[in-house]
């Protein structure tokens, strides 16, 4: 789809900045988070191997781009790291798994990459969106998934830091958020208008009320099945662009997909995503020249009921990803110049009358 109305004239009036970002699409940054003390369920801290195992790295330099896989981060897990508030679990391992990520993230981005980040568990984004907003301050988040995750530790009902990144993240929450132990260096780096979700289906009572009286922007399935997905990414980047350009942060959870689609998730909900939406979605995003991260989180192979299915999660993580770099569903194609001709009637003729 061509751009259009607000982003169509920032890009205009500012192609330099989109040109800059497209050229870095071709320095991909790979980063392994298999962090999943964010949550209850063993196995997705096996995420990144299982999307490195899926081809991930030869799919976006088959793109073009020149991948740089710095492996997986070493989470140590911290020893006798009791419960806050007799309910959020983990606190101190996950605070310095997402300290070690942030600065991996800031890194890469310094660089001159994208990064990409592979989970691992919701979780990460505390990392992964603060190390971004260290080296790009004015960026904006499109948080894609079946969930707000925006509880904070005296709202959650499960306890689990995957289901609360965002409340750190957001400045206008800072005063209903206390202060976890191991969380002493994160700060908060977005405002309620900075952030724009995709997908949601299950949203608690809590998430509700601050996704209403903060004013975040938010479509829900019902909202896609009412607008359609183009008119949501429409409104998605006069969100977040419609007065300034501004580097984007996908923060991609695979359980946004229908069930169906990506059965191998801890937290599946009926209802999802099809495979044309969330396709159109990173197409979309790609055509902007904005993005400067992602994260692909929530893929855990130890969840599918075959081996079939955990592939066909991670395949579906892969072509996200992929699609955020360029590949389209017209297929993936290199320059191509100019059409080959064929040699001068006269010489063809000269030829055959040889040959016969």
């Amino acid at each position: 789809m061509a751009l259009r109305g607000p982003l169509t004239r920032l890009l205009r009036a500012r192609p330099d900045a989109a040109r800059q970002l497209r050229r870095r699409a071709h320095s991909v940054a790979l980063v392994g988070a298999p962090l999943s003390r964010g949550q209850k369920r063993r196995g997705v801290d096996h995420g990144p191997a299982t999307l490195r195992a899926a081809g991930l790295a030869e799919r976006l330099a088959g793109l073009g781009c020149q991948v740089h896989d710095f492996g997986d981060l070493n989470f140590t897990q911290v020893p006798n790291d009791e419960l806050y508030n007799n309910l959020v679990l983990y606190p101190r391992s996950v605070g310095l798994a997402s300290q070690m990520l942030a600065d991996a993230v800031s890194r890469a981005v310094a660089a001159g990459h994208r990064c990409v980040t592979l989970g691992g568990d919701h979780s990460l984004a505390l990392g992964s969106v603060s190390g971004h907003a260290r080296q790009r301050p004015h960026l904006g988040v499109i948080w894609v998934d079946a969930h707000a995750d925006i509880n904070t530790p005296l709202t959650t009902q499960s306890g689990s830091l995957h289901g609360q990144p965002l409340s750190f993240l957001l400045r206008e929450l800072q005063d209903k958020v206390p202060q976890l132990p191991g969380f002493s260096w994160l700060k908060p780096c977005l405002s309620a208008s900075d952030i724009v979700y995709i997908g949601l289906r299950d949203v608690d009572p809590a998430e509700y009320y601050i996704l209403k009286n903060f004013d975040i922007q938010y479509f829900s399935m019902r909202d896609i099945d009412r607008l359609g997905i183009q008119k949501v990414m429409e409104r998605t980047f006069e969100q977040l662009m419609g007065r300034r350009q501004r580097p984007i942060h996908l923060s991609f959870d695979i359980d946004a997909f229908d069930p169906s689609l990506a059965p191998a998730t801890g937290t599946p909900v009926l209802g999802g995503l099809t495979y044309r939406e969330g396709m159109y979605i990173t197409e979309e995003i790609h055509n902007t020249g904005m993005l400067s991260a992602v994260d692909m989180v929530e893929v855990n192979p130890l969840l599918g009921a075959s081996q079939e299915a955990v592939k066909a999660t991670a395949r579906l993580a892969v072509d996200v990803i992929a699609t955020c770099f360029g590949q389209t569903r017209e297929g993936a194609h290199i320059a191509f110049d100019e059409l080959p001709t064929p040699s001068s009637p006269d010489e063809s003729d000269s030829e055959e009358q040889v040959r016969i």
